[in-house]
């Protein structure tokens, strides 16, 4: 009953809908890896979130990255390539991608190959992961099995990964694309010249409310480096300073009238829930030192000049306390340089964003637009959104409804609509569970219209 269920699904993809892809832009000259001998991938056990008759295997590349596969037992004969989000922080740890396995294990359960690379380091660096992505792309192909298709599949700052290594690699050395299509699920899409720049508006303001990050006894700093290099904060340390000053290891009922006026002021200024304010302020701590002292030089990309603030019970005594920093323009070129997508993907683009998503706000599906417009591939481009408050995953039917659409499209099938994947998304239910929550007439607004443009 599933697997009928499923090729129905397929099938009426594959016929649904008018539109047709546009022509192919013309890519950027495809980047290239160096030639290098790769161990082959060893059988491991499989983590037991997938099916137990899934094959894994895992090896370590000749780049110092881990990774691990999963081959279904009856495999449709396409492969998932997934670029995690994160970024974590530190050496890599091939527990990364057992993590990674298990949550994406819904992939493997729907038939696709999967293969999911630590990254060779961590920290900010995009087009780094791209290349280990497309290192273990050349090794499944090698050393485990030739795929009819392959899909590209970035999640969160692992989209940035995809979408950024979607242009840089479009031709694998034999005249054949790598990668068939891109499906990119949760993205921070923006670019980090911009998508960050929320994070240094919370740090500022944190440290107007709270004066504790850094602590007036404690050496100053330009917050927008994140720390000082060497610096022993820990992120323990950080989340008590936190919890001292605005309570948020306490119900809100708990918290006292003085941690109720600050969390509501970042909430409303920052526009991010009471939940989220611990994780995106110690990304603001130790991701941009990370970027500042490994990525940029010692100069920091992110600034505040310019900002007006609003939404606090008082906006003019708020500008007036919150430290300024002005971005450096050859950190900002820097970084730009590594993280932000261009848009030129010569290959189908399937998106889908919780709308409500407190991690990566649903508006820099905007920006990605038009990014892939001033590329002029904005015909390869379909965009779709759920109503979900959530940013790891959505829900089970979702993926494997999106794989279906993507798959189909790619095939030569019409270009699905977001109504169309909708409709579809209820086909996937009896196998995979509840959770179908597209909304296909959402469109979100311009970033600038919750993070401040700044000068």
């Amino acid at each position: 009953m599933q697997s009928r269920s499923i090729l129905a699904a397929l099938s009426l993809l594959a016929l649904a809908g008018c539109a047709t892809q546009g022509p192919p832009a013309q890519p950027r000259a495809s980047a290239t890896l160096p030639a290098t001998v790769e161990q082959a991938p060893q059988a491991v056990a499989c983590p037991a979130a997938v099916p137990a008759t899934t094959r894994c295997l895992t090896g370590k590349d000749s780049a110092g990255a881990y990774y691990l596969i999963a081959m279904p037992a009856q495999w449709n004969g396409t492969l998932v390539m997934h670029s995690h989000g994160g970024p974590a922080l530190g050496a890599p740890r091939l527990e990364r991608s057992v993590e990674d396995l298990e949550r994406w294990a819904i992939v493997v359960k729907a038939g696709y190959a999967w293969a999911g690379s630590t990254f060779r380091q961590g920290g900010v660096a995009v087009r780094a992961a791209a290349e280990d992505t497309e290192r273990l792309r050349r090794i499944f192909v090698s050393q485990v099995a030739r795929p009819k298709l392959t899909i590209l599949h970035g999640q969160s700052w692992g989209a940035s990964v995809a979408a950024v290594g979607a242009s840089m690699f479009t031709d694998d050395g034999s005249g054949r694309r790598p990668y068939d299509g891109v499906l990119l699920s949760s993205g921070v899409l923006a670019g980090g010249s911009t998508a960050y720049d929320f994070r240094i508006d919370l740090r500022v303001i944190y440290q107007s409310l709270c004066g504790n990050h850094p602590r007036p006894d404690e050496p100053q700093y330009p917050m927008s480096i994140g720390l000082p290099a060497g610096s022993k904060l820990s992120s323990n340390d950080l989340r008590d300073r936190v919890n001292a000053c605005l309570g948020l290891d306490k119900p809100a009922a708990q918290r006292t009238p003085e941690q109720q006026r600050k969390v509501k002021t970042i909430v409303d200024v920052v526009k991010i829930p009471a939940s989220s304010i611990a994780g995106h302020l110690a990304w603001a701590t130790f991701h941009f030192q990370d970027v500042v002292q490994l990525r940029t030089g010692g100069r920091s990309p992110f600034g505040n000049m310019g900002v007006k603030y609003s939404g606090s019970p008082d906006d003019a005594a708020l500008n007036a306390s919150v430290a300024r920093y002005a971005a450096d323009p050859q950190a900002v070129a820097t970084f730009a340089a590594d993280t932000d997508p261009d848009g030129r993907i010569p290959v189908p683009v399937l998106t889908v964003h919780g709308i409500d998503d407190p991690t990566a706000f649903v508006e820099m599906d905007d920006s990605f637009l038009r990014t892939m417009q001033k590329a002029g591939t904005a015909s390869h481009l379909v965009q779709t959104f759920t109503a979900d408050n959530t940013h790891s995953y959505l829900s089970d039917p979702v993926y494997p409804t999106l794989l279906a659409a993507l798959s189909s499209w790619v095939q030569g099938g019409a270009k699905p609509t977001p109504e169309q994947i909708a409709e579809q998304c209820a086909q996937f239910e009896p196998a995979f569970g509840a959770g179908c929550r597209f909304r296909p007439q959402f469109h979100p607004a311009p970033l600038a219209s919750r993070v401040p443009p700044r000068s």
